[in-house]
């Protein structure tokens, strides 16, 4: 067909074929079915004057929607893709978006200067706030203004607002009780980013004052119920090598020799920190776990560990993000969202075992 030629409609396609425009529609969406010859000669028909299917910027402009669903995700895209727990709940909510046929926009929640957050002009029909930092809670307000559904991952945004919640504190404290179990005394704990400026270094109680995202706060807390007054350090995200920077930072004095005072077992915030500590003990000269135990958290298959099991915390993952996807097809559909809260399940490794003799003094401060 000419480039320049008006592009045939579906009721050219019925006319040729010697059908109504309705039969030859159903054909093509496949939701009623029709007699065989009949769908034989719409195709033949379709395919004779050039006509591959529905125009599906036309179905959007009948519903009003874009088809798409905006996913606010805090800092840069390339670290939160570096990040297999925010992959694996990404493919969750896609699964749950595409039996209504709806694509995700991935968004940060960070603009430039003088610039307005990408959320404010995005063709979006609903949106996913994936923690709910003080950033964050920017783009909610905005979401709010345009009238927009919308769904948060482990973030608090107000009682009108659907949540997926997990049980970090209660999942974090089990971590920290199988510790004292096993008779550890000197634990430490390294952390995710508590704020938005994801400054590394000791968690002070003056920054802690100041922390801003609930997923750090809320498994610190869970820690500290068992270990109030343990050492921790915050890294910049969940990376191998944070872990590997704070475990040196936890195990070594200022002249990077080994303290007499270090802590026998940590406890990081995620399975990659955790692998991260685990580096930093063996280049360091530890066995783990007879030297130093370790815990994680998120229950991936994480790289670095050979043929060693992690002993961590499992989440679920994917049935986060499928059941964001599901309250937001809720929603779209009119009708209330409603939040959803999930558990974890603690998985003894090998990478724990009871306190190295002689190690049982005060916990240091």
């Amino acid at each position: 067909m000419n480039s320049s030629a008006r592009r045939a409609t579906i009721a050219d396609v019925a006319r040729a074929a010697g059908v109504s425009t309705s039969t030859a529609s159903v054909v093509f969406s496949g939701k009623v079915n029709v007699a065989e010859a009949t769908r034989q000669r719409v195709l033949a028909a379709a395919a004779e004057l050039g006509y591959a299917g529905p125009d599906p910027r036309a179905a959007s402009l009948r519903l009003g929607r874009s088809g798409i669903v905006g996913v606010v995700l805090g800092g840069e895209l390339r670290h939160a893709f570096l990040d297999p727990v925010t992959t694996v709940m990404m493919d969750g909510l896609s699964d749950a978006l595409a039996e209504i046929s709806t694509g995700l926009l991935l968004l940060r929640d960070d603009p430039r200067p003088g610039e307005a957050p990408a959320i404010a002009e995005a063709p979006v029909d609903a949106v996913v706030l994936i923690g709910c930092t003080p950033s964050v809670r920017s783009s909610l307000e905005i979401v709010r203004q345009r009238g927009l559904p919308v769904v948060v991952i482990e973030g608090d945004a107000g009682e009108d607002v659907p949540r997926i919640t997990l049980d970090n504190r209660e999942a974090s404290a089990a971590i920290a009780r199988h510790l004292h179990q096993l008779g550890h005394v000197r634990v430490a704990t390294v952390t995710l980013a508590p704020d938005v400026g994801r400054e590394r270094g000791p968690l002070t109680p003056a920054r802690l004052a100041a922390a801003t995202v609930d997923v750090t706060l809320d498994r610190l807390a869970g820690f500290r119920e068992v270990y109030p007054d343990a050492p921790a350090v915050a890294a910049t995200g969940s990376l191998i090598d944070e872990g590997m920077i704070a475990g040196r930072t936890l195990l070594t004095d200022a002249d990077g020799a080994l303290r007499d005072d270090r802590p026998t077992a940590i406890v990081a915030q995620s399975d990659l920190l955790a692998v991260g500590v685990i580096h930093a003990a063996e280049e360091l000269g530890l066995q783990v776990p007879d030297d130093l135990s370790v815990v994680g958290f998120d229950g991936i298959a994480a790289d670095g560990l050979g043929s060693q099991k992690l002993t961590t915390i499992v989440q679920p993952a994917v049935e986060k993000g499928r059941a964001a996807g599901e309250q937001v097809t809720r929603m779209l559909a009119g009708v209330k969202g409603e939040s959803v809260h999930f558990v974890c399940r603690f998985q003894e490794g090998e990478t724990t075992a009871p306190a190295p003799a002689g190690s049982t003094g005060r916990q240091d401060r």
